[in-house]
Order: structure tokens, then sequence, then C-alpha cells
């Protein structure tokens, strides 16, 4: 006898885990299938970069969820698994492995896949990106034996692997197209913070700075890179140049992917027993847009789970928008940032604290409405401010300015 029609996610990362989860914990009485590309049990991607590269996190640790969890909850976990092809009208989900499996309610929980350099040589022996496991696990093993390494980006994942290779004593250069650090996330104040934290730790940061071409040796290997400020030594090439969306499977079923999976506030795409939820979903945020509202696709794992638990409510027949207030985090040598909100559109910048004692936080205003909040090893801005917009409150650009004043307050009155 054929298996029920039950819920079949494709992409078992948070996204996944959690729709996965949060769908039995909503009452879904049906077969629960979660397919996932990788060998390794679902696993945790943010220690990565940071924690598991240093060698401070074993790979025992990675895993979200235990392999008995999910036997335990019905679900059937298929790994190594990979999805061909989506058939609407039958509502049937084609694996390359032939299998074909039939659905009541279908969630893309896709995720995104880096984005890599056309340049010739992006492809040779010592070039690196960082998504998985295996990418994180085969740049550890190689910079055991490296002295020099080249980051490209100058973004969170570029400077975190910067952070812990220079730990580990390697000597790093970041090259940075842009004219700052980080520069469409954060403001000039924390870009240039940054900037100096990491050269005084014997990272060089150079700015404003192209690939021009990637040196190989005789063997094929990486030897260095010249660039638009001349030409670097480097044992190791690492590529942290953002993510695309993984939006095909989607596209090819004919689902409207301008730039991610697009969905409405309730993760919904245009076909009502398909939803997307993470990395992948194009979905409309209050926080976007200057506060204003608009379309967005978020990379954090706040929004892979929150969204997950909005469509696990309504695959399962509520009607929950995704309303979460944005957050981020980023450990980068002893400093760890924490971001909330969307600072797009902001008209106002205020510093409270000291950057020079590495405790401080940036508020961004629009008129006086607060949008956003980068805190640097402050976590009490950070999670009042969490309070705070969600509350929709605003302190004064004064209040925010000083750093006596109670921001709980406002949450309290």
């Amino acid at each position: 006898m054929a298996a029920k029609p039950g819920l079949v996610i494709v992409g078992a990362c948070h996204a996944g885990v959690q729709l996965a989860v949060s769908a039995r914990e909503a009452g879904w009485q049906e077969p629960i299938t979660l397919i996932g590309e990788e060998e390794a049990l679902p696993y945790q991607r943010p220690p990565l970069s940071k924690e598991f590269l240093l060698g401070k996190m074993p790979e025992e640790s990675l895993p979200l969820r235990a392999e008995a969890f999910y036997e335990g909850h019905g679900i059937d976990l298929r790994l190594g698994s990979r999805a061909r092809a989506i058939d609407r009208a039958a509502k049937r989900l084609s694996l390359e492995d032939g299998t074909r499996l039939d659905y009541a309610k279908l969630a893309l929980t896709t995720g995104a896949r880096v984005r890599r350099l056309s340049l010739p040589g992006a492809e040779a022996e010592g070039v690196f990106y960082l998504r998985s496991l295996a990418d994180s696990q085969a740049l550890a093993a190689a910079a055991e034996s490296a002295g020099s390494v080249a980051v490209v980006g100058g973004g969170f994942i570029g400077l975190e692997i910067a952070a812990a290779l220079a730990s580990l004593g390697k000597q790093v250069t970041v090259l940075e197209a842009a004219e700052r650090l980080m520069g469409r996330a954060v403001g000039p104040e924390v870009s240039d913070f940054y900037a100096k934290q990491h050269r005084a730790r014997g990272v060089a940061v150079k700015l404003a700075c192209a690939l021009d071409r990637i040196e190989l040796d005789a063997k094929g290997r990486v030897a260095g890179v010249v660039t638009s400020d001349g030409r670097i030594e480097a044992d190791l090439l690492v590529i942290g140049v953002g993510v695309l969306p993984n939006g095909e499977l989607a596209a090819e079923a004919g689902l409207d992917c301008p730039n991610g999976i697009a969905v409405d506030r309730c993760a919904r795409t245009a076909d009502p027993d398909i939803f997307a939820a993470g990395d992948c979903a194009l979905h409309p945020n209050a926080w976007a847009g200057g506060g204003d509202g608009g379309m967005i696709r978020l990379e954090s794992v706040q929004n892979a789970a929150d969204q997950a638990r909005a469509a696990a409510a309504n695959l399962t027949g509520g009607e929950t928008p995704y309303e979460s207030v944005p957050w981020f985090w980023t450990n980068q040598f002893d400093l760890k940032m924490q971001m909330v909100g969307l600072s797009g559109g902001h008209d106002r910048r205020v510093l409270r604290g000291s950057p020079e004692e590495a405790k401080f936080s940036v508020f961004y205003f629009k008129g006086e409405r607060l949008l956003a909040i980068d805190s640097i090893n402050r976590p009490a801005d950070h999670i009042a401010g969490r309070k705070l917009l969600t509350a929709d409150l605003s302190p004064s650009p004064d209040q925010a300015a000083d750093p006596d004043f109670a921001l709980k307050s406002l949450v309290n009155n």
C-alpha cells in the first residue's frame, strides 16, 4: 500500500528541522518526510566559521537533534537525497534517485549556496568556500600546514574566518572591494571599529581592494593573489562574497522566484499547498524598507527558526503571520556583536558607550523612530532593543546616547 501523503520538507537545515518539529507540536498527525542532500545529521552552521574552525567545538556537538529524535517523532529523515522536480498538479515530489513522494503539503527550506568567483584558478587546490560541514573540515585541515591566508570578502563570514585563522597563528589578509567592512549591514562606526580591531590582532585589512587574478604554483596550487593594491603571497585563498538562494526547484515548478522563493506573510507560495522558509524565502517583512515594510530575504538562524514556526502553524490550518523582529550575531576574536532590527533607510546614528573600551552600541533612527541597534559587548542594549522594537517603542536619540538611561524602563512603562 502506498504511503499516505503527508508533509514533505526539502532541506534538512535549521528551517527544515524546526518546521518538522513545529508541525508535530502544532498537531500534524500525518507522515513527515525531511529530505537533506548531505549525509551528516542536520547540524548548526554558525559554529563552522568560528568555534568548530578553531577546534573548540567537536563535531558531535554540531547536530541540531540526535538521530533518535527524528524516529521518536515520526519524522522520516532521508539524508544523501536530492530533490529533482515538483509536479504541482499531481502533488508529487521526485528525487534524483527515482523515488516519488506524494504530498499533502510541501515545504521548501532549500537554503542558499555560496556565490563562486568566475576568475581563472578559482577552483584550484587551495581555494576554499565555507558553507557546509565538509567545507569547514577541509579548510581546518588545510590551515594546519598553511602559513598565510588571503580572505576575499570583508563581510561577516570573511571576517569570522579571518579572526579564527589569525587566532590560530596564520598570517591573514582580508581583501574588501568596498570602502569599509560589513558595509551593507552596519554603520561606519562599527566598520571602523572592526577594521581597527582586526589590524590590532595582526590581520592585514585592505579596503577598496579588488582581486585581479589568482596565482598558482607549478603543481596548480594557490601561491598568491594579485590585487589592485599589489601582490599578496598566500598558501590558501578563502572566498566569502555572499550566497545565492536555492530557488531553482521552485522556479522550475512555476513558482515566482525573483531573488528567492516568493511567499506571503504566512510563508505560503502562490500554491496554497507549498510553503517556504529560511534563507531561500523572499518574504514581506515589516522591518524592511526603513521600517515601512518590503520584500526581503534574510540569512540568519533567527529568521530560519521563526519563519519555519509560522509556516508550520499555517500549513496545519492556522493563519499566523511571520512578524518577528530580525536579529543576528557575529563573534570575531573576543568581540561579540549582536544586531537587532534592520538599519536600511536610517537617517541618524547615535553612539552609546565607548568604542575605545570595546563596549558600545550604535542606534539607527529614521526621524524619531528606532530602526535597529548594533551592540558590541553590550548584551543588555541588545536585549532591551529586541523588546523595544517588538513593542514598536523608541527611546529619544538623547536617551539612546546616555549610557546611564535605563532602556528597559521604556518597556516596563
